[in-house]
């Protein structure tokens, strides 16, 4: 496997690498029961899913700024600044940047998620009790080695362009990986990073139709990543009822915690910082505008469900998500019932003006 890396990733403040502390048990199945069908199953559609990096199509010529360019004729940029009402108008340059930028900035936290999923999924290894999860959790380990892989490669190699791991994504990670609870790396990575990233790469699909290559390498990590939050979502289901209300605030107080976490990394301030733009006034524009405001609800469409399978939207977490508006998606199917989500039409219609291409009335 050899790869130009024309682009190394800038390395964030907290310095080249990171030690984080965590102790936990490492749990011995002796019994080997391998009574969880559901969990054996998981683990064979995983084997039989797994795919190499080499077999993507590496030789696609990558130029984003040339789709960019394309895209950003008189009538995408006066969409952008029309309905995205930025603090000033762009000209075509600055939309370009702006948009080639925020690309990279989503791709590189995709990215440093990933090797966060690796971390906290060989903790699963070490800590399920049961021996099929900790065989489920074996395959995944492999799946996000592969995924850090291909994004590490793309952002490289082809992008040219990268952002260093955002710090309120950094804080999380570290949380998730500090806890010595079993239930807790699975509560943090599987079901509320995971099942963030897995709405995340469905926005990715919509924003990139024009990108051969990013949408197989989407395509392929969203299959594995759908099947890693169902994986939590199995694992966990029967465990938070008999819980002592002491230990279920724990858990309510880690899900408002992260979720204000995963909230707040979709600012973006780096990418304001890049593009030498007064960080403060476009934060404001991109916590209050109304697209921005859907394009960061959309994200939490699986974890809301996803925890009410749980028993975990208790009374509590309802009235932190009623605040914040994303509430609305609990009635959703959950990641073992629908696998992926699918964006709401108003947001790709949104997302297609933006790219300065209508999409088709319904019907059409």
């Amino acid at each position: 496997m050899k790869y130009e890396q024309r682009n190394p990733l800038p390395i964030p403040a907290s310095g080249p690498s990171e030690s984080v502390s965590s102790t936990m048990d490492t749990i011995f199945d002796w019994r080997y029961a391998l009574e969880q069908e559901n969990l054996l199953g998981l683990y064979e559609k995983g084997k039989l899913a797994t795919w190499n990096a080499s077999d993507l199509d590496w030789s696609i010529d990558v130029d984003l700024e040339k789709m960019m360019r394309q895209r950003s004729g008189a009538a995408a940029r006066e969409a952008f600044n029309q309905l995205l009402q930025p603090p000033r108008p762009l000209d075509d340059r600055e939309t370009v940047e702006v948009n080639l930028n925020m690309n990279a900035w989503m791709l590189s936290q995709f990215l440093h998620g990933e090797q966060g999923a690796l971390l906290a999924t060989a903790k699963i290894v070490q800590a399920a009790p049961l021996e099929e999860a900790k065989w489920y959790a074996a395959n995944q380990v492999a799946d996000e080695a592969r995924h850090v892989e291909v994004y590490h490669r793309y952002l490289t190699e082809k992008l040219g362009r990268s952002f260093e791991v955002n710090p309120h994504l950094q804080t999380l990670l570290d949380q998730i990986i500090e806890d010595s609870r079993w239930d807790m790396t699975y509560l943090g990575m599987q079901i509320m990073v995971e099942g963030l990233a897995l709405a995340a790469f469905g926005l990715m699909k919509v924003q990139m139709p024009d990108e051969p290559l990013i949408q197989d390498i989407t395509s392929r990590i969203m299959a594995d990543e759908a099947r890693h939050v169902a994986f939590g979502v199995l694992s966990l289901q029967d465990l938070y009822r008999d819980m002592t209300e002491a230990e279920l605030r724990e858990r309510e107080d880690f899900i408002i915690e992260a979720t204000h976490l995963m909230r707040d990394r979709l600012l973006m301030e780096q990418v304001y910082e890049r593009m030498g733009f007064d960080v403060k006034v476009w934060v404001t524009w991109a916590t209050n505008t109304p697209f921005m405001k859907g394009f960061r609800q959309m994200l939490f469409s699986k974890i809301v469900p996803n925890l009410k399978r749980l028993g975990l939207l208790t009374p509590r977490v309802r009235e932190a998500y009623e605040k914040i508006g994303i509430l609305q998606f609990e009635n959703l199917k959950d990641s073992t019932q629908d696998a992926e989500p699918t964006p709401p039409a108003e947001l790709v219609q949104l997302l297609a003006k933006l790219q300065g291409a209508e999409q088709p009335a319904s019907g059409a």
